[in-house]
């Protein structure tokens, strides 16, 4: 039977690109996105053409209840979920001072209260069946922080806490939990940054690019893979070398 891998936020960049490389390994997906219909719509016709076992879920992570609901709308259309990479996330460049309290909860909300309720949702079934993967998508900044981007360091540095708990906790069931921590990649979310800015910031990276999404697509498929099945609670972090 097919291995089920739920990705959320994955209408567009890097969820986009790890829908695509899994769905290429035979896994069945279930596209979740929550605004971007159309790039949701696009992504599930790419996927069909090589992998009939696919559909798109709309969804905000950070509603409990609608995260329950997609994941039974999942197991009921493709099977229960084995794989949950928790890739849905949101950016706000600006002072710490400036942020209004509801950006600051919603950021948390979708960053770091969405990955907890999807694992809610999904782990019951894992712990039944005694096997599945959880992959958290933090950001370098999670590890090192950001000037300007303080929620979103705390939120994602809050995933790599939760990460190493959790892998605890559920590694007895025979269930992994690992974070993939990707550096300055080519997204919608860098897209604020000026061109002066992203030259300065390739001249940091040692291996003098930025990332593609693919480098972190290829990432979460070797660690949901057999190949890593003795791999639990550790921080991947695909950054071109930028921080060591």
């Amino acid at each position: 039977m097919s291995k089920v891998a739920l990705i959320t936020g994955a209408s567009k960049g890097i969820g986009h690109s790890i829908a695509l490389e899994l769905a290429k390994s035979g896994i069945s997906v279930a596209i979740n996105y929550y605004s971007s219909d159309e790039k949701a719509k696009e992504l599930l016709w790419q996927i069909r053409k090589i992998n009939q076992y696919t559909n798109i879920y709309k969804a905000d992570v950070s509603n409990e209840a609608e995260v329950s609901d997609m994941v039974h709308k999942i197991e009921s259309d493709l099977g229960k979920i084995n794989i949950a990479v928790n890739n849905a996330g949101i950016s706000q460049i600006g002072l710490f001072t400036d942020m209004t309290s509801n950006e600051r909860d919603r950021m948390i909300g979708v960053n770091l209260i969405g990955a907890m309720n999807v694992c809610k949702a999904v782990l019951p079934n894992m712990i039944h069946n005694k096997k599945g993967s959880i992959i958290n998508i933090s950001s370098m900044w999670g590890e090192v922080g950001a000037s300007c981007e303080v929620v979103y360091s705390a939120s994602k540095a809050g995933l790599i806490g939760f990460t190493k708990a959790l892998a605890k906790e559920v590694g007895p069931s025979g269930i992994r939990v690992n974070c993939i921590s990707p550096g300055v990649i080519d997204t919608d979310m860098n897209s604020e940054l000026s061109e002066a800015e992203m030259n300065e910031l390739i001249n940091e990276i040692p291996l003098n690019r930025i990332g593609i999404p693919d480098d972190i697509a290829k990432a979460v498929k070797f660690i949901v893979s057999d190949n890593a099945s003795y791999i639990t609670g550790q921080i991947l972090s695909v950054n071109g070398g930028i921080i060591i």
